[in-house]
């Protein structure tokens, strides 16, 4: 049974995913950690979900704000050993639930083109494609997708 936790990013469990995120994402690109750290730098964050599977941390994703009305999702990930089982759409919900409670009516996200089962989950879950945004407007490797919440 998966159970879903609202906390901040000083918990150390978020702390020990986006780590393992790191590692995988380094892996997955061909890169080193500092090469993106500027995007991946969250800290005093209210906004974080973790998921749990037997009091174990398997899955983070958390949101800032991006503008008056809009949050972006960052650091999504879920350990390999238990993807395929919806955890990753229930931390987009939960995520999606916490930022309409606090009045927020859009969500925006990048991933990497590197990522096919990220960018399909968020299609699913009514993500589609929009322009280059911010800081990921020099990234070729680079999707951004958007939802009306």
């Amino acid at each position: 049974m998966t159970r879903i936790k609202r906390t901040n990013s000083d918990d150390p469990d978020f702390q020990k995913l986006t780590q393992a995120l790191d590692v995988e994402l380094c892996r997955i690109y061909n890169t080193q950690q500092a090469d993106y750290e500027e995007f991946n730098r969250i800290a005093d964050l209210a906004t974080v979900v973790l998921a749990y599977e037997n009091d174990i941390p398997v899955g983070c994703g958390c949101f800032k704000k991006y503008d008056d009305t809009t949050i972006e999702i960052k650091r999504m990930y879920v350990e390999a050993d238990v993807r395929g089982k919806g955890i990753a759409s229930r931390i987009v919900g939960e995520l999606e639930t916490w930022a309409l409670e606090l009045k927020n009516d859009s969500a925006i996200l990048e991933t990497g083109k590197k990522q096919p089962e990220a960018i399909a989950m968020y299609h699913k879950l009514g993500y589609f494609p929009i322009e280059r945004y911010g800081q990921y407007s020099d990234l070729d490797n680079s999707v951004r997708m958007r939802k009306q919440l």
